[in-house]
């Protein structure tokens, strides 16, 4: 489902009364700039997702915005709780009570101080307090990785045991923390990476206690200088068919499986004969599996067209450009 947002002009200099992640705010000047031109306020966080890191804390990620976003707040109910840079799109939430259900939204705020309206609502429930814990789970173990192009690897590993349970696993970048993924996961992708830049990574488990193990071996990786295909975080198995719709107008049928990405893919872009068709967003929850997508083509058949796709990362950027299929309206499927 796609959907889209609307912004009415009210009169310079009134002051306008919203209600932004369930806070009353006062905007100045109703989104008008001082030299009389519409400001467009910063869009929704999109791909939000929050998962129990341990009794205490929830993480909390969303996509980064491509817009000149300054800095994030981030919300537990109609509180604000953390604040991070706007080249950061992850925090953990700390400081949380055991066996509670809680309520995250996100809004962006500009270089102009403009706030923008907030993400969707994502919940997380933080498991039960282990009684008397004291002890880590074990070091992840036998870490491997690969280069995905220029600005994405792959990490994997093999997971830590502990009396209690593994809750999530926390991912270095050196001695920075740059996410964490739930303990019944361990592999990951990591996008937003610079081209030709070596890097270290290492795991650590962490428990309902927030007991952190040892880190793991070192994962030493080297991205691809330059810019690449990209192909490592294309769409997948990308297929186009025509069809003729009962108004007697072609349109092109298009279904992939999404990139394997660090976080949640919700815009993808359509390429149709070289040039950007259209883009396309998702709204609530973007498909897991096989994603579909149609659009008119015109009403002439015996019209060849050569259509490819490529996703917006949860970092901000492009990815790469799946295989690309051609087509021919009123010649049934290719």
């Amino acid at each position: 489902m796609r959907r889209a947002l609307a912004l009415h002009e009210a009169p310079r200099g009134a002051l306008c009364a919203v209600v932004v992640c369930g806070v009353l705010t006062l905007l100045s000047s109703c989104g008008w700039s001082g030299g009389g031109e519409a400001r467009r306020l910063p869009a929704a966080p999109v791909g939000i997702t929050a998962a129990a890191g341990s009794a205490t804390s929830v993480h909390v990620m969303w996509n980064a915005a491509d817009a000149d976003v300054k800095a994030y707040e981030v919300y537990r109910g109609t509180t604000k709780v953390k604040e991070v840079p706007g080249s950061e799109h992850m925090v953990d939430v700390t400081r949380l009570r055991p066996s509670t259900t809680y309520v995250f939204t996100v809004r962006a705020r500009d270089t102009d101080g403009q706030v923008g309206p907030c993400s969707r609502e994502v919940r997380a429930t933080t498991p039960a307090a282990a009684t008397a814990d004291g002890t880590a789970p074990t070091a992840p173990g036998r870490p491997q990785g690969r280069v995905v192009g220029s600005r994405a690897v792959q990490l994997s590993w093999s997971a830590s045991s502990d009396d209690r349970g593994v809750m999530s696993y926390d991912i270095h970048q050196g001695a920075t923390k740059i996410h964490s993924v739930g303990g019944n996961q361990t592999a990951t992708v990591v996008t937003g990476l610079r081209p030709g830049t070596r890097y270290v990574f290492t795991v650590r488990a962490r428990d309902a206690a927030d007991n952190v193990s040892a880190a793991s071996g070192t994962v030493r990786l080297t991205t691809a200088p330059g810019t690449d295909d990209g192909r490592g975080t294309a769409p997948t198995d990308f297929r186009a068919t025509t069809r003729l719709a009962g108004d007697g107008a072609y349109y092109l049928d298009l279904s992939w499986v999404p990139p394997r990405a660090d976080g949640v893919v919700t815009e993808y872009q359509v390429h149709l004969d070289g040039r950007a068709a259209t883009s396309l967003v998702f709204g609530g929850n973007p498909p897991n599996g096989r994603a579909t997508y149609d659009f008119y083509v015109g009403r002439d058949a015996g019209v060849t067209h050569r259509v490819r796709i490529r996703a917006k990362l949860p970092d901000g950027t492009w990815g790469g450009f799946s295989a690309q299929r051609t087509v021919t309206t009123g010649a049934g499927k290719p």
